[in-house]
């Protein structure tokens, strides 16, 4: 009856509400084991540590990057994640263990960087393995103290807690990240006690190669399908609601409930997350549920997404979308009927790695939403190269989701919706699985729509 679960970063700053809610609070008839914690580092941590995540503010690891003192910036970290020590002294955080733990591995992470600064000035070695060598090295401390600290907690509430670091800093061991995962747990008896591991895992192929700040959710499903849990439940600050309650206001948003792995990639492609798609495909495939959960209302039962859930009823479950969006067109009169334009375009594409969220085309032309992010002024300056004429256009991008929502009738719903609200729609997409419609608006327009979407197809 093994289940895993994982601890988002805001909730890990609440630990005391962690502790009584989750811990204490859902053991099953007041036993404690039988469940394995994978965390997150606390709030903000790992914004440091790298780059803040919605804004990119520099951290250490931008220093790091441009030799510019990154020395300094871990001991003003250092001092920070003590002042964090002193909010878990109530909840009983050994201060002096703790504060001894986190000096301890930021000088080991120092040492390891001062070394790979030294290589890289050499200017022998390739300099993009050095840089993410360094960005694991430094993403690794958040997860380590945050977890430390959890299992000190837990041993001083009476709890048999393990301290399951993952992160290989006392090692030299030459292991995948599954190795490692399956060793640290092959000698951990889950009746009698509760490990908490890091949300960092090292491993040869590097955690951050492929899923960079995903990482943590890709330890937790590794951990969940290794040791064949019975369900993987994400811990969060918010229920998973039927649309954002700070734009449509608390009482007009209410938990989803179920849904199936096919919308929460929907959503995860609009970087509303439920789980990483690539946290969620192992567990998927091995038919291992996910539940999410609030921290904060351990009462609810939260959302159960399965593999094959679909809704009884014919309806939208969910309204999401992002305003951090662009549209791009190409438009070339020599388009229509050229067999493998589209596939030159892609290659493209790729080359910068973007990843499209929407892509629509007719005759002369395709749309293109992507990440407002990853346009760059190289990629506009190529493709007005290589066609004929380019567009970009700031635009939101609003989703009517469900596990069953192919009914006649349900994209007009949506339109009208938009309509009564004067919101022009600039391209739409749906595919034959029928799960996700999108629309590309006016960014001025982005919570206006949202509010209106959930109005008509929600309440």
């Amino acid at each position: 009856m093994l289940t895993v679960h994982k601890i988002g970063g805001t909730s890990m700053t609440k630990f005391g509400e962690v502790l009584k809610n989750i811990v204490i609070g859902q053991a099953v008839d007041g036993n404690p084991y039988n469940r394995i914690f994978v965390v997150s580092a606390y709030s903000n941590v790992t914004n440091w540590l790298l780059e803040h995540k919605k804004t990119g503010e520099p951290g250490v690891y931008d220093l790091f990057v441009r030799g510019d003192g990154f020395e300094d910036a871990l001991g003003v970290l250092t001092d920070k994640l003590i002042a964090l020590n002193r909010t878990f002294e109530e909840v009983g955080l050994d201060q002096s263990a703790a504060d001894e733990f986190i000096r301890e591995r930021i000088m080991q992470s120092k040492n390891y960087l001062d070394n790979l600064s030294e290589v890289l000035a050499s200017g022998y070695v390739d300099k993009s393995n050095i840089l993410l060598a360094a960005r694991e090295i430094l993403a690794s401390i958040g997860e380590a103290h945050s977890a430390y600290n959890s299992v000190n907690i837990l041993k001083s509430n009476g709890i048999n807690a393990h301290f399951a670091d993952l992160c290989g800093f006392h090692d030299s061991e030459y292991l995948t990240i599954d190795e490692r995962i399956r060793k640290t747990f092959s000698s951990i008896d889950t009746s009698a006690t509760l490990p908490v591991a890091t949300g960092y895992t090292k491993g040869t192929e590097g955690i951050m190669r492929e899923f960079d700040r995903g990482y943590s959710e890709v330890t937790f499903s590794k951990i969940a399908v290794e040791t064949g849990a019975m369900e993987a439940v994400i811990h969060k600050e918010y229920h998973l609601s039927s649309a954002d309650p700070v734009i449509v206001g608390v009482e007009n948003s209410q938990p989803v409930g179920q849904t199936n792995y096919n919308v929460a990639d929907q959503l995860a492609d609009i970087g509303m997350e439920a789980i990483h798609p690539k946290a969620s495909k192992p567990l998927e495939l091995a038919g291992i549920n996910i539940r999410i959960k609030n921290t904060f209302e351990p009462g609810h039962p939260g959302t159960l997404i399965t593999r094959d859930y679909r809704g009884t009823e014919s309806k939208v479950e969910i309204i999401s979308g992002t305003d951090s969006v662009i549209a791009l067109e190409i438009h070339d009169p020599l388009m229509v009927g050229q067999v493998g334009f589209d596939l030159r375009m892609m290659q493209l594409i790729e080359r910068y790695g973007i990843s499209y969220i929407l892509k629509a085309t007719n005759a002369n032309s395709i749309t293109m939403v992507i990440w407002e992010r990853d346009r760059t002024m190289e990629l506009m300056n190529e493709l007005k190269e290589a066609y004929y004429e380019v567009t970009e256009k700031e635009v939101a991008l609003v989703c009517a989701l469900g596990t069953n929502i192919a009914k006649p009738g349900s994209l007009a719903a949506a339109t009208n919706a938009l309509h009564s609200e004067h919101i022009n729609i600039d391209a739409v997409s749906q595919s034959l699985k029928q799960v996700n419609m999108q629309f590309v608006i006016g960014r001025k327009d982005y919570k206006k729509a949202i509010i209106a979407l959930n109005t008509a197809l929600c309440s």
